[in-house]
């Protein structure tokens, strides 16, 4: 038995008495118009928090992307959420808890709770990660303030719900120093990343760090062109389509399709994609939505919204083309070529006109082989940190799972 169960056994044997949220509360706060639609509140003193804040923030939230004046808050105090309490998002991501590490001013979208001394506040939190709050509507999903404080959350002893936390706080304070690990690595790897892939000028001449000298191509003298499908001869046949947001820009993997015919094909599917084609989205080019093509996709469909970079392997290693397309060089590229303010975009042009630096195939290899072990490291969800944050997550997931069930 451990040492929850003893307390259980011990403090309530009979169960856990559960309680409406209204009773467990002194007061809410905010709701009201939003903080930042007076002009006259900016001047960047004040920590101003939106849903977005809040769903970056982890368990606590220390920093926002907004600020307002203090004389705002003055006049708006019933959106302000002293330091130590509670943080809930009624819309968009209803249900969601943080507890605010600092003062902070909410937006409509925000209710700060003042709890009652029998129940912990991280307790709740934690607890609240547990519901699933669907939220009503169609567009955006919300939970009214009436409907939040008919929840029934447990209130066992004090003792034992401060027992649990510390537990749960373990596991928080684990994927955490892992998280930033991660992100270590990642800097890191990046920062090796441009120095294997960016020549340096040694007498008129273009080398690598091993002394290997380059040649200067563009993407264009490299690739072959790309094949645009005819819907006309496909006789009902069935294609995976992927359009922008099918590429997760934290992986740089196709993570979700759709299933087309040339019956119900939006007017982007155009563009055949083969196995080692490395394929760039082109709006909003900066958001870095790039991947290579696996053999899962081989002869499927892709958005005209990508620029599709087919690779002449007499020349070029498909992921030589694919490790440049991620490099800090490109990225600076196509933020200073894209064109328009609201939509920005580059051209497929634009793109194959990037000149990329091409060594001997043998030394594409021998980088390509460091980049691919040193990328599994960061990147690779089922190797190295990534694997171990996401088995981490599933072992706290249970553990919080099983010691917030109570017996009533």
């Amino acid at each position: 038995m451990n040492k929850i169960e003893k307390l259980i056994e011990k403090l309530c044997p009979e169960g856990v008495e559960y309680k409406a949220l209204g009773e467990c509360l002194q007061k809410t706060v905010g709701g009201g118009t939003p903080l930042k639609s007076n002009s006259n509140f900016w001047d960047g003193n004040i920590p101003w928090a939106s849903v977005k804040d809040v769903v970056k923030c982890g368990l606590i939230i220390n920093k926002t992307q907004d600020s307002i004046t203090e004389a705002g808050l003055k006049n708006s105090s019933s959106n302000i959420v002293p330091k130590g309490e509670i943080i809930i998002a009624t819309r968009i991501n209803p249900g969601l808890m943080v507890l605010a590490g600092i003062d902070v001013a909410i937006n409509q979208d925000l209710r700060g709770l003042f709890l009652k001394n029998f129940l912990n506040k991280k307790f709740l939190i934690y607890y609240f990660q547990i519901l699933k709050i669907e939220g009503k509507g169609t567009t955006v999903k919300g939970i009214s303030i009436d409907e939040l404080l008919k929840i029934f959350v447990p209130v066992p002893p004090l003792a034992i719900q401060q027992e649990i936390v510390s537990i749960l706080d373990q596991f928080s304070e684990l994927e955490a120093e892992l998280e930033a690990e991660l992100e270590a690595r990642k800097q890191q790897y990046e920062y090796y990343r441009d120095q294997l892939l960016t020549p340096r000028n040694v007498n008129g001449k273009w080398i690598l760090n091993d002394g290997v000298e380059v040649q200067w191509k563009t993407l264009g003298e490299i690739c072959s062109p790309s094949e645009s499908i005819k819907w006309q001869n496909t006789n009902g046949t069935e294609f995976q389509y992927i359009d922008l947001s099918s590429v997760d820009r934290n992986c740089n993997t196709i993570t979700e399709t759709q299933t087309i015919n040339k019956e119900n094909a939006p007017s982007r599917a155009q563009q055949i994609i083969k196995t080692d084609d490395t394929i760039f989205g082109t709006t909003r080019p900066t958001l870095k939505r790039y991947c290579l093509i696996t053999p899962q996709y081989d002869g499927q469909i892709c958005s005209t919204g990508f620029c599709v970079l087919r690779p002449i392997q007499k020349y070029v290693l498909p992921k030589w083309i694919y490790y440049q397309i991620s490099s800090t060089p490109f990225y600076d590229y196509t933020e200073k070529t894209q064109k328009g303010a609201s939509y920005p975009s580059i051209s497929d042009s634009d793109v194959k006109n990037y000149r990329i630096p091409l060594p001997p195939l043998a030394e594409q290899k021998r980088i390509v082989a460091i980049l691919d072990n040193f990328n599994a490291l960061v990147n690779d969800i089922s190797e190295g940190l990534p694997a171990e944050i996401a088995s981490r997550r599933t072992q706290y997931e249970y553990y919080r799972n099983k010691l917030l069930e109570f017996k009533k």
